[in-house]
């Protein structure tokens, strides 16, 4: 039996368009990938901002109540 190393890839147009397609399932991927992780950080940024709105409005619903006791408390 001879060794399979030992012959020459043979490229025919079935395995060539199936290369192709390999690259191009690969281009897609990345982008997806790209795509995911910049919506991702917009997501983390939202998020942020979000969680510094409720920190403010607390933080205004809480004045106003130690503002209300100051005024009440002579």
């Amino acid at each position: 039996m001879s060794d399979p190393k030992l012959f020459e890839r043979f490229e025919c147009a079935p395995g060539l368009r199936l290369q192709a397609h390999e690259r191009v399932s690969e281009l897609h991927y990345t982008n997806i990938n790209r795509r995911l992780d910049r919506l991702e950080e917009m997501m983390e940024r939202l998020e942020k901002r979000l969680w510094l709105t409720v920190y403010g409005v607390v933080a205004v619903i809480l004045a106003q109540a130690f503002q209300s006791f100051l005024v009440a408390a002579p």
